[in-house]
């Protein structure tokens, strides 16, 4: 059943229209969105499909183009198309309003302006009053994501899938640090400002302490210029350049 009936007009916003019902489909998944050259089957009335599409939708967007409100109607050229009782957007329309359905205008390009009340047929006037959206194909992306909110927010329980949560930083401004509890580890970081205080070094024998002043723990004494090691049972010489050994 579909939640989005995107309602365009021929020769001034079908591109669109496809870009706009994928990148929905794309979020919410198949058979949510209708649009009528993708979506009414071979053999299935057209007119029956899409009033039936209308009354199922949660909200229908409204795309309008640069020469929408004066496109020439086919069979009266010398008249608008929005004049003719008949057109199939105006139709569209009239039954998304007559069933409460909420109806988003969807600007498209950068010329497209707002709707007057008095370009309008007088049953379409509310239109000129409706808050609508834009869509431009130079940013396309940020304004396909700003259609979804808004679809999203009208129909509730969709579910953008193509949406990510970015991993959380431990600390604001910090990095996380790992190593290997096996033998030599990695460890990360990035600004590092001030003395260290205390360090705990693990090696296979036992911990290792870092830290100012004297320590004394079963091992010779070493200091020096104010950072200090002492240790456990370690075989060998400690080679550090912190100090000396006495």
């Amino acid at each position: 059943m579909p939640h989005v009936f995107v309602n365009y007009r021929t020769g001034d916003g079908e591109q669109a229209a496809t870009t706009i019902a994928r990148d929905l489909t794309q979020r919410f998944g198949d058979g949510l969105v209708f649009r009528a050259s993708e979506s009414i089957r071979p053999g299935q009335l057209y007119p029956d499909e899409l009033l039936a599409a209308v009354r199922r939708s949660d909200v229908l967007l409204a795309l309008i183009g640069p020469r929408w409100a004066e496109a020439p109607d086919t069979a009266h050229p010398d008249r608008r198309a929005l004049d003719n009782v008949k057109d199939w957007v105006r139709t569209e329309l009239l039954e998304a309003f007559s069933r409460q359905i909420p109806v988003v205008p969807v600007l498209l390009g950068r010329r497209s302006e707002r709707l007057s009340a008095s370009a309008l047929p007088r049953p379409l006037t509310r239109l000129a009053y409706v808050q609508s959206l834009r869509y431009d194909n130079q940013q396309a992306s940020s304004d396909l994501e700003r259609i979804a909110e808004a679809v999203s927010e009208l129909v509730p329980g969709l579910v953008d899938r193509t949406a990510q949560d970015s991993p959380a930083d431990p600390l604001p401004g910090g990095v996380a640090n790992t190593m290997d509890a096996d033998g030599d580890g990695n460890i990360q970081a990035r600004d590092v400002t001030g003395g260290l205080t205390s360090t705990v070094i693990h090696d296979s024998r036992g911990p290792v302490n870092t830290g100012p002043g004297p320590q004394n723990v079963h091992q010779p004494h070493i200091e020096g210029d104010g950072t200090t090691y002492t240790g456990g049972d370690h075989r060998g010489d400690v080679k550090h350049r912190f100090g000396k050994r006495r």
